[in-house]
């Protein structure tokens, strides 16, 4: 049976019902988790390996001086770091946004698809290329974007990564972040990133309130970002 974790590969690939049976059954243990449940802490084995089958979660580090800085945010279909299966220790942590449903694929099944499966190889080869991507683009976030640029940039990222996985409107997507999640996860105070939604939600660009993201003008909006969503296969589309 299909899953969001299916969905996303299938995006990448041409899946056929087999590939599709035998991802499904990788991810037959499955089990509920609450918003705040670490799947991973740094210096756990890398061993298994995380999908998100519903729910958002997100990686990140702690500084010496106790900050946190996101590293990314993973959503339904999205594996929690497939590469780190090859070292000895996970070197970041990864804590659920949300409630989620979390299923955990051991490293030795995960090898056997990637070994049986051409096309399965090609689908994770292709998610690990995306998720590349976002990250070059976050890179480049920190160290050359202003901070409204950031904070557009990142909207407009995660509601095309929503709207690929089907769980977007025309102009609204959820979006469970605190201004503080935000802050963690673009450089900036929860001060800051205040100030920068206000702005937007003035100017008539994009509003978040509870838990929902609703983009009012997305021209507006990529512009500000300086946002090409080529990396995520998809654009901003005008609404209406």
């Amino acid at each position: 049976m299909a899953n969001a974790f299916t969905k996303r590969l299938s995006g990448y690939a041409p899946l056929n019902d087999a590939d599709v049976g035998l991802l499904a059954d990788a991810c037959r243990n499955v089990r509920d988790v609450p918003a705040g449940h670490h799947l991973i802490m740094e210096g756990d084995s890398p061993d298994p390996v995380f999908v998100m089958l519903e729910g958002w979660a997100c990686g990140y580090k702690i500084l010496p001086d106790g900050g946190r800085q996101i590293l990314a945010f993973m959503l339904p279909g999205d594996f929690c770091d497939i590469h780190i299966a090859v070292l000895k220790a996970v070197d970041h942590s990864i804590v659920t946004i949300t409630n989620a449903k979390v299923a955990s694929v051991p490293r030795a099944q995960m090898e056997v698809l990637v070994q049986a499966r051409p096309t399965i190889t090609r689908a994770f080869w292709w998610s690990q290329l995306v998720d590349q991507s976002v990250l070059r683009a976050w890179i480049v976030s920190m160290g050359r974007r202003t901070a409204n640029e950031r904070i557009a940039h990142l909207m407009c990222e995660l509601y095309i990564r929503m709207r690929n996985i089907g769980l977007a409107t025309d102009d609204q997507c959820e979006m469970p972040l605190t201004q503080i999640v935000i802050a963690d996860a673009v450089g900036l105070t929860p001060v800051h990133v205040n100030r920068v939604l206000k702005s937007l939600r003035l100017g008539k660009v994009m509003e978040l309130r509870s838990g929902s993201l609703t983009i009012i003008d997305p021209v507006r909006l990529s512009e500000i970002a300086g946002f090409d969503g080529n990396y995520l296969h998809g654009r901003l589309k005008q609404v209406g």
